[in-house]
């Protein structure tokens, strides 16, 4: 997920405590709030998982449990993926040096979300070059300011039955443990070239494509443009044909949960014992008590999409777009993992950090060899529901510094009896903070550019989302889409992908399954908003772009 993390300087970090206490104490006794510190537990949840051989490089699928992690959502701070990838180009050898460029992106929250509740959302994560920028989804991308435009030009619009918001793609209200299924695999929608803005910088044919299946969406999406990659190139020569526009992807991809920001609070009793309480923090719980998290990933070789997709757009037989689970390999989960949770004060060194004992409270285990998932100790686990009714497991809220057999300090759940009334915890309460109402994406609206010229054929249409807000949008010609008039391609170069969706748009509908289907839970739900219709007449070639996403009036 991992895109958009920022650091804060230490005297920003003093403000933003400051702030979040104020958010997160409801009531406290007399000096319990001088004596409290706001905090963070952050941290990674690893997923062991066997490697598969390199052939299996154009590409991955798996499915993911989506849930509120939190119960309320904390405010604008909180910053975290469920479980996800880092897919990276696959050498020879040696990889280059000073190089970092991926797809991570995944299900969420992030720090500049405008419209965010406790059901996460879906961002692409496309990270050119060393994160000079990075593309989120159509008109998504590196900050919010179109003079730079940053990677939000760095993703086109597939499919034309799904809107894609600036704001990451929602989930159906409420979701809490379906599971979401998505993959990238590359489509030779373009063709490459050898010079790329002007220089002898060569561009590849690679589009890699966000797959998903959903229970009310399935199929391809959206995918990186490939001049989102060579472009790096174009600014570092050195780059030429080492960017996933060209390059394999390698099929070993570590599987974590990275977390960034939970709020937490800390007090110090009267006889020095420092105690501290999260935001009460949960998992998906099965009907067996377990949770059930990943499943399936699944890489693939080029025979299973690229080279049916190829033949057919070169005249061959129609290609169905289905994926070959025969060329592909599942990884196995080997049982265990790890976990690096912190609890600690954000200006507070690295050696002041103290790690939670996870153990004492949750096994990962291989519920079988293609599921991951944790066993919990319901001796500290609760077991609760969601806001929404879903079964959950949620985490001890107190924990006590304590140094272990191995003469380690670290933080061991306590019941909340056991803390004692002057450190005030008792009384904080981790709830949403009142803001104003954000302010809304809005695309360029300059007459001669690319959004207006040539412009779009119907709309602008409204659609009103499960987040509470409303996006607009509109129906471009596909080839006119703002992102591949940004993408370095002749009008040649556009109209032969435009012949080559429209063979897509003809044949390929979004309710059957394209990627291998899980063998056991229940798929997640897009926002039903976000699923269209196209306009009569606009079935083949066209598609929705979101051109405006606002808080609803």
């Amino acid at each position: 997920m991992k895109l958009m993390s920022r650091s804060l300087s230490s005297t920003l970090t003093r403000l933003l405590g400051a702030a979040l206490l104020a958010g997160v104490v409801a009531s406290s006794p007399a000096g319990a709030a001088d004596r409290a510190r706001p905090g963070e537990m952050a941290g990674y949840l690893l997923v062991p998982n066997d490697k598969v051989p390199e052939e299996f490089n154009a590409g991955f699928s798996m499915y993911v449990a989506a849930w509120p992690l939190l119960r309320e959502y904390p405010g604008d701070q909180f910053q975290t993926g469920l479980f996800g990838t880092w897919m990276f180009a696959q050498y020879e050898g040696k990889g280059p040096t000073n190089l970092y460029s991926d797809i991570e992106g995944g299900l969420g929250w992030w720090r500049d979300t405008r419209f965010a509740t406790e059901t996460p959302k879906f961002i692409m994560g496309g990270v050119a070059p060393n994160f000079v920028e990075w593309a989120n989804g159509p008109g998504a991308g590196k900050g919010r300011d179109w003079k730079k435009p940053a990677g939000k030009y760095g993703v086109a619009q597939l499919s034309p039955w799904v809107l894609w918001p600036p704001d990451g793609l929602n989930l159906k209200q409420g979701t809490c443990g379906e599971l979401f299924g998505y993959g990238y695999l590359p489509l030779p929608l373009a063709k490459g070239k050898e010079r790329t803005a002007g220089r002898k910088i060569p561009t590849g044919d690679q589009c890699w494509t966000l797959f998903l299946n959903t229970k009310n969406f399935k199929g391809p999406v959206a995918f990186f443009t490939p001049y989102f990659w060579s472009r790096g190139a174009v600014e570092e020569p050195r780059l030429s044909g080492l960017l996933l526009d060209t390059r394999p992807s390698n099929p070993n991809r570590a599987l974590q949960m990275e977390t960034q920001y939970v709020p937490s609070v800390q007090a110090t009793d009267a006889v020095g014992r420092v105690y501290a309480r999260i935001a009460p923090t949960s998992f998906p719980r099965g009907m067996d008590d377990q949770s059930v998290l990943v499943h399936r990933i699944t890489s693939y070789r080029r025979e299973a999409l690229w080279d049916g997709v190829k033949a057919w757009f070169e005249g061959g037989a129609p290609a169905d777009g289905r994926v070959d689970g025969r060329q592909a390999v599942v990884h196995h989960f080997p049982g265990g993992g790890g976990a690096t949770w912190r609890i600690y004060i954000p200006s507070a060194a690295k050696d002041q950090k103290p790690p939670v004992a996870w153990k004492s409270m949750a096994t990962p285990v291989a519920l079988d060899p293609n599921t991951f998932g944790y066993h919990w100790n319901f001796d500290q686990v609760r077991r609760t529901e969601s806001i929404a009714g879903g079964a959950m497991a949620t985490l001890p809220e107190y924990f006590r510094l304590e140094t272990n057999a191995a003469r380690k300090v670290e933080w061991v759940p306590v019941k909340g009896e056991e803390v004692p009334a002057e450190t005030g915890l008792a009384a904080f309460r981790f709830t949403r903070p009142k803001h104003p109402a954000p302010e809304p994406y809005v695309t360029p609206e300059e007459p001669q550019g690319p959004w207006r010229r040539p412009g779009p054929v119907a709309g602008p249409f409204r659609a009103h989302l499960g987040d509470g807000s409303v996006v607009t949008y509109s129906w471009y010609r596909f080839a006119d889409q703002p992102a591949l008039l940004h993408a370095d391609l002749t009008d040649e170069e556009r109209e032969g992908m435009q012949a080559r969706v429209e063979k897509i748009h003809r044949s390929w509908n979004h309710d059957r399954d394209y990627l291998p289907p899980p063998a056991l839970g229940t798929l997640a739900e897009i926002d039903p908003a976000l699923i269209v219709t196209p306009p009569p007449g606009l079935e083949v070639g066209y598609v929705p772009i979101v051109t405006r996403q606002g808080a609803a009036q």
